[in-house]
C-alpha cells in the first residue's frame, strides 16, 4: 500500500505533505484486506483517493482540493474527517475510575462529569504505550478514545484493568464498540462549530474545550459531541451511529453557513505538526517517557503524589533528576529540503546530538517545519543546529511548539 499511497499524491508538492504519514502510520500488515469505515463508498462519490491506513481504507486527499489548499481551508473556514479508524471505548461501574487510574497519567478523580482530558497509557518502565481522550461522562461511565494503530495494545491494557479489578469483587466492566456500529467524524476549524449547531438541539455555545454532551444531530438521537481535535483550530469529534454517518456527513456538507469541506490524512497530518501534536510511532513510542515527550502535564500533580501508576517510579525520578533528552521544535532556513523522519540533527561542532521524527513544509508559515528528539542540554529556544538531509547540512534552529497559534475554545476564566 506504499507504493498506492505516494502514487495517490505524486503530483507537485502534495506529495512532500503526505510522506511523514508513509513512513511508520501506514499499515503494513498486507495479509488482511483493509476494513471499511461506513462513509467507504460516500469517500469514493465525493472522490476520495482512498489508501490503507492503520488498518482501514481511509482518504489521503480529495479530488477537489490538493493537501496545502485543503490544509489552509481548515485553518480559514473548516473541514470534516473521517476517524472511524479511531478505538472508541465505555467502561462502566461504580469502581470504574479507580480501575481506569490504575493504568494512566490522569486525575479522573478530579474531572468534573462532562469533561475530559488527554492522558497516556504507560508500561512499568515509564514508556507511553499510547495517547488517549479519556471522558468522565458521570460518576461511573468514562467514554474513551483512542489510536487506530495501537488498538489490540489499548484493548489489552483495558481488558486486563477491568479483570484484575473484577477478581477483587469491584464493579467495572468494558465496552468496545465496532466501527461497524458506531463512527467518528472530526470537525475542525472555525466554522466547524457553527455549522453543527444548525442541525443539533443544544446549545454549543457553551460546550467549551474537552467538554462532552449528548444531543440529537440531523434527527439522529444519542450523538456524543466531544470538543476537541487534533489540528489546533477549534471543533468537535462526533460519535454517531454507523447507519447514520453518511446521512449526517451529506447533512453538514449541504449546510450553507460555514461551507465545510471535507479533508483527508494529508491535510491531518500537517495540521497536527503545525498544532506541535504528536503522531504515536513517530514523536512517542514505548521507549519515550512523558517527561522526555515534553508531555508532563500530561502526568496530574496529584497522580505523581499518588506514584501509583505504571512507571511511576521512573517518571518521578526523571522530574526530580532531568532527562537526557527533548522532544523539541525546529524551523530550518529557508531553501533547505524538508526534514523527515530519522534524519540526524548535528550542532555547529558537527556532533550528533539528536533525531527528527516528524516533519513537513509547513502551509502557513511557507517554510519547512520538524519536531524530534534532542540533548537535554541543547534544547534552549534559538539554539542554531544543523540537519543533515540526504548527505547534505541545512540550518535550523530550535524553536518553541505550537508552531503556529492555536484557536481551542476554552471557557473564560
Amino acid at each position: 500500500m506504499l507504493k498506492v499511497l505516494t502514487g495517490n499524491v505524486a503530483r507537485g508538492s502534495c506529495r512532500q505533505l503526505i510522506r511523514p504519514l508513509s513512513i511508520s502510520a501506514v499499515h503494513r500488515s498486507s495479509q488482511k484486506e483493509p476494513a471499511r469505515t461506513a462513509l467507504y463508498e460516500f469517500h469514493q462519490g465525493h472522490g476520495g483517493k482512498l489508501v490503507d491506513f492503520a488498518g482501514y481504507w481511509l482518504p489521503v486527499q480529495y479530488s477537489d482540493l490538493s493537501i496545502i489548499k485543503s490544509h489552509l481551508y481548515t485553518r480559514e473556514y473548516g473541514s470534516i474527517f473521517d476517524v472511524s479508524h479511531m478505538l472508541q471505548t465505555y467502561l462502566r461501574g461504580k469502581d470504574v475510575i479507580s480501575c481506569f487510574e490504575s493504568v494512566c497519567t490522569a486525575d479522573v478523580k478530579g474531572l468534573r462529569n462532562g469533561t475530559g482530558t488527554l492522558t497516556v497509557f504507560t508500561n512499568g518502565k515509564g514508556g507511553i504505550l499510547d495517547d488517549l481522550i479519556v471522558n468522565r461522562v458521570s460518576d461511573d461511565t468514562l467514554y474513551v478514545v483512542s489510536n487506530a494503530s495501537r488498538k489490540e495494545t489499548d484493548m489489552g491494557v483495558m481488558s486486563d484493568a477491568v479483570a484484575s479489578f473484577k477478581a477483587q469483587g469491584k464493579d467495572v466492566s468494558v465496552e468496545f464498540l465496532s466501527s461497524e456500529d458506531q463512527s467518528l467524524l472530526a470537525l475542525q476549524g472555525p466554522s466547524a462549530v457553527s455549522v453543527l449547531q444548525k442541525l443539533c438541539t443544544k446549545d454549543l455555545s457553551r460546550l467549551f474545550f474537552m467538554n462532552g454532551i449528548t444531543d440529537q444531530i440531523a434527527g439522529v438521537d444519542n450523538c456524543r459531541i466531544t470538543r476537541c481535535g487534533y489540528t489546533g483550530e477549534d471543533g468537535v469529534e462526533i460519535s454517531i451511529p454507523s447507519r447514520y454517518a453518511p446521512a449526517i456527513a451529506n447533512a453538514l456538507l449541504d449546510q450553507k453557513v460555514g461551507n465545510l469541506k471535507l479533508a483527508g490524512l494529508g491535510a491531518r497530518d500537517s495540521l497536527r505538526l503545525e498544532a506541535g501534536l504528536c503522531l504515536y510511532g513517530n514523536d512517542i513510542d514505548e521507549k519515550t517517557t512523558p517527561v522526555e515527550a515534553g508531555l508532563l502535564w500530561l502526568v496530574a500533580k496529584q497522580r505523581r503524589a499518588e506514584n501509583n501508576f505504571p512507571g511511576s517510579d521512573k517518571i518521578n525520578a526523571q522530574i526530580k533528576n532531568g532527562v537526557t533528552r527533548r522532544r523539541v521544535g525546529f524551523k530550518m532556513s529557508p531553501g533547505s529540503a524538508p526534514a523527515r523522519h530519522h534524519v540526524e540533527v548535528f550542532d555547529n561542532e558537527h556532533h550528533k546530538i539528536g533525531e527528527i521524527t516528524s516533519g513537513c513544509p509547513s502551509p502557513c508559515l511557507q517554510q519547512n517545519i520538524a519536531m524530534g528528539y534532542i540533548r537535554e542540554e541543547s534544547k534552549k529556544v534559538g539554539t542554531e543546529v544543523t540537519l543533515k538531509v540526504r548527505d547534505k547540512f541545512y540550518h535550523s534552529q530550535v524553536c518553541k511548539m505550537p508552531f503556529v497559534p492555536t484557536h481551542y475554545y476554552q471557557a473564560p476564566k
